[in-house]
């Protein structure tokens, strides 16, 4: 008997396709007691019931008396099942009265699948066991054969499933970080805008949005923030902030106010370690560019004045958003004439780090900022993110990097 035939052709019927598990056993079953090579006078499929503690029998088949439906056994009346475990294959001769009534005399069990624990045991969830007249030693290791194969057979079902699963995580994550994400660009009145944003992994809690009022078009609101979690967690950390902001908007609420009420918020549904930082500022449309701000913890936005090449920063106004519940949050304000660029970034952007984790810091950040500010704020982004990723080319670790830039045109 071919060995290594045997296992791939076990193999391959493992890999079509079946709607449940049982389903691809009775096939195999069904196959094994048509093998002319494999000399057997029936068989049948047993099932691990935990909460039973039973195995209970699901399939039979061959020249033999019929088992009652779904005939069952005590684990801990049949010690073969609690041997199987460690030694794959068993050969043996039945004691069960009511099996041996049936026909059953000299039988082989073959656990298949990966196995489970029960009540300090380790066990088979599946045994596939087959009775012949007699047992020959090339039909034992034919049968641990085709337990391997099977139990392989079923790993590889539960990792595609799970890869399945998570793809459609993927698909989800993927459409919460686009209901989170503006478009790129955008003009308001003296001002052009453009935000981009590069998750580290598929998808990231870094974010930035455009806010403004359905009936107030002199005032517009851009949001930059940065969820400390990761991945799918980070993103609907951000989403939840985010939804928060633009319901906020939409009342009109004063801007300190509105920040105070997301932390409370952030704070009684995620864990402090969830926190966020965040610069919420508005543009108004009023010719000396007055700006106003709040900034919970985040990095501090950079304002060039487009004149004199002068870097002004926006401090913090309060505490991060989440772990400070009864925080109060300042608004301060700033102007921005005609050539001024304002850069808000997360700390992706200033904290990436080189092969020799060397950081690119908020000084080099200038210095790039100053060499492109005539540029539009399309190209000013993009330049910056390009230096940034290439000084972080060589380095496994890195974070979530998302830029927006406000520039004063008129």
């Amino acid at each position: 008997m071919n060995q290594h035939k045997l296992y791939r052709t076990v193999e391959a019927l493992g890999e079509q396709k079946f709607r449940t598990v049982d389903q691809l056993l009775i096939q195999v079953l069904q196959q094994i007691i048509s093998n002319e090579e494999i000399l057997v006078k029936g068989g049948r499929i047993w099932k691990l019931e935990p909460a039973a503690e039973t195995y209970r029998l699901i399939y039979q088949e061959g020249d033999m008396e019929q088992i009652s439906k779904n005939f069952r056994i005590r684990v801990l009346d049949y010690p073969v099942f609690l041997q199987l475990p460690r030694k794959g294959t068993i050969v043996g001769t039945e004691t069960n009265k009511y099996l041996r009534q049936r026909g059953i005399s000299l039988y082989s069990a073959t656990g298949v699948g990966e196995k489970v624990r029960w009540k300090g045991y380790s066990l088979f969830p599946y045994v596939l066991a087959i009775n012949a007249d007699y047992m020959k030693q090339d039909m034992t290791y034919a049968l641990n054969i085709i337990g391997n194969a099977l139990t392989a057979a079923l790993k590889n079902r539960k990792i595609e499933k799970k890869a399945a699963e998570l793809e459609r995580d993927i698909d989800k994550a993927r459409e919460i970080q686009k209901s989170i994400l503006p478009e790129h660009e955008l003009k308001f009145h003296m001002y052009d805008l453009y935000g981009i944003s590069l998750p580290d992994r598929v998808v990231g809690g870094d974010f930035f949005d455009y806010l403004q009022a359905a009936d107030d078009k002199d005032r517009m609101a851009v949001v930059i923030g940065d969820a400390a979690s990761k991945g799918l967690s980070a993103a609907a950390q951000a989403l939840y902030v985010s939804g928060a902001l633009r319901m906020g908007v939409e009342y009109q609420t004063k801007m300190s106010t509105l920040i105070a009420r997301i932390n409370m918020l952030v704070n009684k549904a995620f864990s402090a370690e969830h926190f966020v930082s965040l610069v919420y500022l508005e543009l108004s449309t009023t010719e000396k560019g007055l700006i106003f701000y709040v900034n919970a913890g985040h990095n501090n936005p950079i304002l060039l004045r487009g004149a004199t090449n002068e870097v002004e920063l926006l401090p913090a106004t309060g505490q991060l958003i989440g772990p400070f519940p009864g925080e109060r949050y300042r608004t301060e304000f700033a102007l921005m004439n005609k050539g001024d660029v304002l850069l808000l970034y997360t700390d992706g952007v200033s904290d990436a780090s080189n092969e020799n984790r060397e950081m690119y810091g908020e000084k080099r950040l200038i210095e790039k900022l100053r060499a492109v500010k005539n540029r539009s704020p399309r190209e000013i982004c993009q330049l910056i993110l390009e230096e940034v990723q290439l000084h972080n080319r060589l380095v496994e670790f890195s974070d979530d990097k998302t830029v927006v830039v406000i520039k004063r045109t008129r």
